[in-house]
């Protein structure tokens, strides 16, 4: 058929079945993403005669003799590949302006159905972007980019502390920067998988004939080609972090959606057809589905020892456990917990249960592997660790560093999902087999029911104070559930469960912590790392336990949280690695109770209650137990200079912070640092940009080179000139010499430095959430009709990028408290889709208040602190606190769904005047 695509006329063939977006992404138009296959996130809207639609279900046939414009095309005629233009649409221009974007995922098609709107449907942006999702930024800056509202800034002066924009803005708003699997490589084969039906049972026989047999199909992968070494799927620093459980493919079948099989084939058709024809001979076993039936003393084993093969020399024996199906166990206590209790004039116990939640990343897991002209192994990949990527590869594969090259494009989102190996691993085991170029893409279901979530917890809580709200006591019971495999297990408990207590001061506290193997989807890395859980429970019981001694909430923090020189104390009196870099929780607490009482009154429709609620959350800035970055900058002849680093761009802005940070050291503007950066080939090590390190680790690395860097140059002119190095000033254009002199950049060509950061000591940083809302009693509804929230980042090195990682983080918790649930149907995961699924659109997300507190940290670079995980914590607690105060129901599980508002709101006005139960009554 023949169509115009940004002004070029051609003709292509149409294959049936055929969706427009996979024929432009096979002209080589990769401004068109691939989010959905179902019409639901827009990440693939184009102009179709001028008229924006959804590419992934709009039939390729029906452009036929029409005009296509993509993102690539928007602000005129041109070809597949150029490079990005000088000159752009307005609306691109204007989500430049506004830094409407963070991964910049989504942005090619939220562009497209921007640039589309008139007057009419811009008054209402919450129905016209209906078809189009953000994940990272909560929508205020793509409002703002829609509103001409711009948020960069630039201009001469030290970049540090300015809304500088990003350096690949132009790239992302014109649809020329590269994701993973934007690029188009010779004799591709296209993997598809083959998953189990079963929540447990092992593999008798799989018969691949009938499926070898179709054309285009090249190999079946089973269990028998896999290497039998076990491995986590979860990475860190130190790999003994995470357990090693996991077979790139295992004859063990654990949950419903394993592996069980890979076809390799000339297309993505054939592969999929030959999934049908593979046959699968299972023995079925008995499955346990939550933990307590997991914990009982007769519970099948998700994990039996004898299903485990031979262990490698030199091997970890597995740790001892009170249950097998333990995958990790935290005890500790200080104090005399009882005792503490003993002395409380008030106790609140509660329950507090949160749900699975989809980190929800517009881009899917993808990996593109082959092997190079030198024989070497490389693997392209939508990973936050492309280091410990390549380690584990070398490790599976008994393959030298220097054999393996990992490496990303620009990441489409992570939130901790991308912190794990989903996809190479099987990727890798293709290429090795096959020696041709494999690539794997999951589709948006294989991420619902074969990734890893969010943990479910049930939180126990019991606070104990006396009558002035000083804290005797803390008891924690908490039971995870990391599903069918142990990543991250251990980590998320014992994140879970330290800082969220370590933040109040009380002489007495104990924690018993268990997370539980069962024969669901795994659980593991998500942004907030156990806390958001936890903290939920512990805000939630710490605004009762307020209610009971007729406190105010902001009154009952400040008499209990820690002040610098207290000890930070969780489960032991075990020394630590975290410090007081700085502290400004006083101020997040005063500025957000100062916004709430500035706020007007609000009236309430009729049959709606309003309400408000706050709650707090601190976090360790830092994973513990080592996180490594080097990194290495460069003087180029031209004056500009190349930094090389290992953090992986995936909307967390370490791309522009790193330039800030080096260009300040140097004396140069961020558009003079060209940035190298998440390949294993070209930089120096980095564990990997996870844990909100990105700017505490590696833009400290960065910024030590660029130090040493800056050094360097001043003693070389100093050398030369014989002047005093102390009295040499570097700028843009060069080194002036205190003789008035100047001696150029170009005269230092060459020269290089390095920097390095271990990651300890580690700081703390603060957060304070508050929620103004109306609930309908009638319906359980509730609108949000204040966000509040304030930050302790440190210094803060780029305002509009802290501001949108907090925006963002704030509406992740907003769907996460209200609606997010990753369902389960006994053992099978039913939420396979976003339209089933409801992830926050535009219309659902309030417009947050940020609030930053001033202070400076002495262990981040120039004082900076992280603040990409912590801003989702405090989400959930503050909106229990704030429907709590507006109905008098107080919450107990997340979602606080509709139908739970309504049954709770009637159950609490029917015990209205009934005594309060005996576990939370005032004691005299």
């Amino acid at each position: 058929m023949r169509l115009t695509v940004n002004g070029q006329e051609q003709a292509v063939p149409a294959r049936p079945g055929q969706c427009l977006r996979t024929l432009l992404r096979d002209l080589g138009w990769f401004g068109v993403k691939k989010g959905c296959d179902a019409g639901d996130c827009g990440a693939c809207t184009v102009h179709l005669d001028g008229e924006p639609v959804h590419a992934c279900i709009t039939p390729a046939f029906r452009a036929a003799g029409r005009r296509v414009t993509t993102i690539e095309g928007l602000a005129g005629p041109c070809t597949p590949g150029a490079g990005v233009p000088e000159a752009v649409h307005p609306m691109q221009a204007a989500f430049l302006a506004a830094q409407g974007f963070q991964c910049g995922f989504c942005t090619p098609g939220m562009v497209m159905t921007a640039a589309a709107l008139d007057q009419g449907r811009r008054a209402d942006l919450g129905d016209a972007l209906k078809g189009n999702l953000c994940r990272c930024t909560g929508y205020g800056t793509i409002r703002d980019a829609i509103d001409g509202i711009a948020r960069t800034e630039a201009g001469p002066g030290d970049p540090v502390g300015c809304s500088v924009p990003a350096p690949a803005g132009p790239a992302i708003v014109s649809g020329r920067a590269a994701y993973t699997l934007d690029q188009a490589v010779p004799g591709l084969l296209h993997m598809k998988v083959l998953r189990a039906p079963h929540a447990a049972a092992r593999i008798r026989r799989i018969d691949a004939a009938e499926a070898l047999a179709l054309p285009g199909v090249v190999a079946v992968l089973t269990h028998a080609d896999a290497p039998d070494a076990l491995f986590s799927t979860g990475r860190h620093h130190d790999p003994r972090d995470d357990a090693a459980d996991t077979r790139v493919l295992d004859p063990i079948i654990r949950f419903a959606g394993q592996r069980v099989a890979a076809v390799v084939a000339e297309s993505e058709a054939a592969a999929e057809a030959a999934l049908a024809r593979i046959a699968v001979d299972y023995e079925i076993r008995p499955a346990v589905l939550d933990p307590d039936s997991a914990l009982r003393p007769d519970a099948p084993l998700v994990h039996d020892p004898a299903d485990r093969p031979p262990p490698r020399p030199g091997a970890d024996a597995p740790p001892l456990r009170s249950h097998p199906n333990l995958a990790a166990e935290v005890h500790g206590a200080v104090g005399d917990v009882e005792a503490g209790f003993a002395q409380a004039h008030a106790i609140h116990e509660g329950t507090y249960v949160s749900q699975r939640v989809q980190h929800g990343h517009l881009e899917t897991h993808a990996a593109l592997g082959l092997i190079d002209a030198a024989g070497r192994l490389v693997i392209r990949s939508s990973t936050q660790v492309p280091f410990l990527t390549r380690d584990a590869l070398c490790a599976l594969y008994d393959l030298p560093r220097a054999q393996v090259r990992v490496l990303c494009g620009r990441v489409g989102g992570g939130f901790g999902g991308k912190q794990e190996m989903l996809t190479e691993d099987l990727v890798a085991l293709a290429v090795l087999k096959l020696r041709r170029p494999v690539v794997w893409e999951m589709t948006r279901e294989e991420q619902f029911v074969a990734t890893t979530t969010r943990h479910p917890m049930r939180v126990r809580v019991r606070l104990g104070a006396k009558a002035d709200g000083t804290l005797t006591a803390i008891a924690l019971h908490v039971v995870a559930e990391t599903g069918a495999y142990a990543n991250h297990a251990g980590g998320v408990l014992h994140h879970g469960c330290n800082e969220v207590i370590a933040v109040y001061r009380c002489p007495n506290k104990r924690v018993d912590g268990f997370n539980a193997y069962t024969n669901t989807v795994p659980a593991g890395a998500f942004r907030g790392y156990g806390l958001s859980q936890t903290i939920f429970a512990v805000e939630s019981a710490m605004d009762e336990l307020a209610r009971r001694l007729g406190l105010d909430p902001f009154a009952m923090r400040r008499r209990n949280v820690i002040r610098p020189g207290d000890p930070m104390i969780s489960t032991s009196l075990e020394p630590h690695d975290v410090a007081y870099g700085s502290y400004g929780l006083d101020q997040c607490l005063d500025h957000v109770e100062a916004a709430l009482t500035a706020l007007p009154p609000a009236a309430p429709e009729p049959g709606w209650r309003v309400g408000q609620g706050m709650a707090l959350a601190m976090i360790d800035t830092i994973p513990p137990r080592g996180h490594l970055a080097e990194a290495r900058i460069r003087l180029e002849a031209d004056g500009t200079y190349t930094l090389q680093v290992g953090t992986a761009e995936f909307g967390n802005g370490t791309a522009t912070v790193h330039a800030q940070l080096a260009a300040s050291a140097l004396g140069t503007a961020p558009e003079r640092i060209r940035l190298v950066a998440a390949d294993t080939d070209a930089v120096g090590f980095d564990t990997g940009a996870y844990g909100s390190t990105g700017t505490v680790v590696g833009g400290l690395a960065s910024h030590r080179a660029a130090l040493a860097l800056a050094e360097a140059l001043r003693a070389e002119a100093a050398r030369r000139s014989g002047a005093d190095p102390a009295a040499c000033r570097l700028d843009a254009e060069g080194v002036a010499l205190p003789s008035g002199e100047r001696i150029a950049l170009a005269a230092f060509a060459g020269r290089a430095a390095e920097g390095r950061a271990d990651g300890s000591p580690r700081s703390i940083a603060f957060n304070v959430q508050a929620f103004r809302v109306a609930v309908q009693a009638a319906t359980g509804a509730v609108r949000i009709l204040d966000s509040l929230h304030a930050a302790d980042a440190g210094r803060v090195i780029n305002p509009t990028q802290c501001r949108g990682q907090i925006e963002g983080g704030v509406a992740q918790g907003i769907g996460a408290a209200l609606y997010e649930e990753v369902r389960l149907d006994g053992p099978e995961v039913v939420t396979r889709s976003f339209r089933s699924y409801h992830l926050p659109a535009c219309a659902d997300v309030p417009r947050t208040q940020v609030l930053f507190a001033d202070t400076h940290d002495r262990i981040g670079p120039l004082g900076a602190k992280s603040m990409s995980e912590s801003p989702f914590n405090p989400v959930a607690a503050a909106l229990a606190n704030a429907i709590r105060d507006a109905t008098g129901y107080r919450p107990h599980a997340t979602p606080f769904s509709p139908d739970r508002i309504f049954r709770g709101v009637a159950a609490a006005l029917a015990q209205t005047s009934a005594p309060a139960p005996a576990r939370d009554e005032t004691r005299a």
